[in-house]
């Protein structure tokens, strides 16, 4: 599928407005976008944006990012990646990709396998999904409406980052983002570390 099959519409900018968030000292922007394939994937900007920004593209983690959930290390990662960016200058993209996209739901019954013994990846394939079906065509479109073509990657996943060059945006750098490793998550962050290959955790 192309990138402009990929889009209902031609994409644009739908709104921004100042968000004062309990974990940064200042505020930041929230910028929403219209055309894209989910309504609902917000940008939070931090300070002003260099020629090579340090962004991190989030997916949604409803249980790590809300809750605090000790199963990942979803939620301590956003934290890691909102302190340095503030500090830095740059966005955070928020993709509404829940459970390696493939929603809520679907992450509780994959959790339920986990349980059981199953991997994070093989419980996904067991419920008829692939392994990880999240799409970052978005996430550069995002970084193209607010004037971003090259970029600083805070992640993990070598995937994300060969996703985001594939889609035209160009990946200077990929620096690392830490989150926590606990009793409950570590057997899941060693298999994402086996697959996607760049993983650094803390035990804090």
């Amino acid at each position: 599928m192309s990138a402009r099959a990929h889009r209902v519409e031609t994409a644009a900018v739908r709104a921004q407005v100042d968000l004062p968030v309990s974990s940064a000292s200042g505020p930041c922007r929230l910028v929403t976008f219209s055309g894209l394939s989910h309504a609902d994937h917000f940008a939070l900007v931090f300070g002003e944006l260099s020629a090579c920004p340090l962004v991190r593209v989030h997916s949604e983690c409803v249980t790590g990012d809300v809750f605090g959930s000790l199963r990942c290390d979803c939620g301590t990662q956003l934290d890691a990646a909102i302190s340095r960016i503030e500090e830095a200058g740059g966005a955070i993209l928020y993709l509404r990709q829940e459970g390696r996209g493939i929603g809520l739901a679907a992450k509780i019954d994959a959790y339920l396998l986990q349980q059981e013994g199953v991997g994070t990846f093989e419980a996904n394939r067991r419920l008829g999904f692939p392994e990880d079906p999240r799409d970052y065509r978005d996430a550069a479109e995002m970084l193209r409406l607010l004037g971003i073509g090259r970029i600083e990657l805070l992640t993990n996943n070598r995937h994300k980052s060969a996703a985001l060059e594939a889609a035209g945006i160009t990946v200077a750098r990929v620096v690392p983002c830490p989150g926590k490793l606990t009793a409950h998550n570590a057997a899941y962050l060693r298999e994402k570390r086996e697959r996607d290959g760049i993983t650094k955790h803390t035990g804090r």
